[in-house]
């Protein structure tokens, strides 16, 4: 490779958007396990925005994982340039996923998470080879960059956690719940990131899906398959639905317990962000609340990727910025009311 900078988004600072500066880095270096990334698009997620306002600790360290300056970011699709030592080069009749890669194949994934320490606002990237796959050829850079962690956030909740590690926010292991045609699932926040991904999972499981979102987004989630679709700007879910299987809840905060209403018992309520909720009443309403917290997994994403490629999930793309423009992703994304993902493209 004939240059050794790119150029990069950093944080030297914790603050608003403003802080995201545009610099010019050495090119990292492969490690054992890792190959080099030429990044053509890059998804931003709340974890980034997170980082820039001043967390430095994810839930379930003890201890900061960074030090300043820093490049955000973890959810990235480009090519490889390098392979770092002991990576198995991949051959042409290696089956996807499998984990060797070699220079000029197209890859996508998320880098390293839970940490903050993925690196993806840059010209390039060295990545764990467990985190990556190939790049599905039936969507571009940009679709695949917008896939990673909110397409492995819904999968690990609604389809299979795919780890045994402890979770940060509650003792017992999350399970999730058996989707079919019998199965009836409210996505709250259905418009967002990880919302249009877990109706869309849903969908392909058959289950009926109620779809929640302001009225803006009616269009596009029934587009997506939504069997019906709720405006919470005018009605409240609560008191329109009854005996649903699940909740996928990916707004959370205050008052998210009010959506324990619309579940039968032995129903279960999946907080994507926590919420407030009250032991007795879950006791009383006979469900469950569980919480995960999405790790890498490249043999998800594959899988993940599958459905990707055959165009039985899509991604959905609010807008574009270039990665110089990080800052206005990040104003646009506290804007809220996103339709799909927010991606930056080098």
């Amino acid at each position: 490779m004939a240059t050794h900078t790119m150029r990069a988004v950093r944080l030297h600072e914790h603050g608003g958007p403003e802080v995201l500066r545009y610099d010019e880095v050495p090119v990292p270096e492969p490690q054992p396990g890792e190959v080099l990334v030429r990044v053509h698009a890059i998804g931003v997620n709340p974890p980034d925005w997170y980082l820039r306002g001043g967390m430095t600790t994810m839930p379930g360290e003890t201890e900061p994982s960074l030090r300043l300056p820093v490049i955000p970011g973890t959810d990235v699709s480009g090519v490889v340039e390098a392979v770092g030592p002991d990576v198995e080069t991949i051959g042409p009749d290696t089956a996807p996923g499998a984990g060797g890669f070699a220079p000029g194949d197209e890859v996508f994934g998320m880098l390293r998470f839970p940490s903050f320490n993925g690196n993806a606002y840059a010209e390039y990237v060295a990545a764990p080879v467990s985190d990556l796959t190939r790049k599905p050829a039936g969507i571009d850079h940009v679709h695949a960059a917008g896939a990673p962690m909110a397409g492995l956030t819904a999968w690990q909740f609604l389809i299979e956690v795919g780890h045994d590690h402890p979770s940060p926010f509650q003792e017992k292991p999350h399970q999730p719940t058996t989707l079919d045609t019998e199965t009836t699932v409210l996505v709250n926040g259905a418009a967002g990131g990880v919302g249009h991904f877990a109706l869309q999972l849903a969908k392909w499981k058959g289950a009926q899906v109620v779809a929640v979102a302001s009225g803006a987004h009616e269009a596009f989630l029934t587009g997506l398959g939504a069997d019906r679709f709720i405006d919470y700007t005018r009605n409240r879910p609560e008191e329109l639905v009854t005996g649903a299987d699940l909740v996928l809840d990916t707004v959370g905060g205050p008052g998210s317990s009010r959506l324990l209403r619309t579940l039968k018992r032995g129903g279960a309520h999946f907080a994507v962000f926590p919420g407030d909720f009250d032991d007795e009443e879950i006791a009383k309403l006979g469900v469950t609340v569980s919480i995960a917290q999405v790790r890498s997994n490249g043999s998800q994403l594959a899988e993940l990727g599958h459905l990707l490629d055959t165009g039985t999930v899509r991604v959905a793309i609010d807008s574009t910025f270039a990665l110089a423009d990080a800052r206005l992703a990040h104003e646009r994304a506290a804007r809220g009311h996103l339709q799909g993902k927010l991606v930056l493209t080098v």
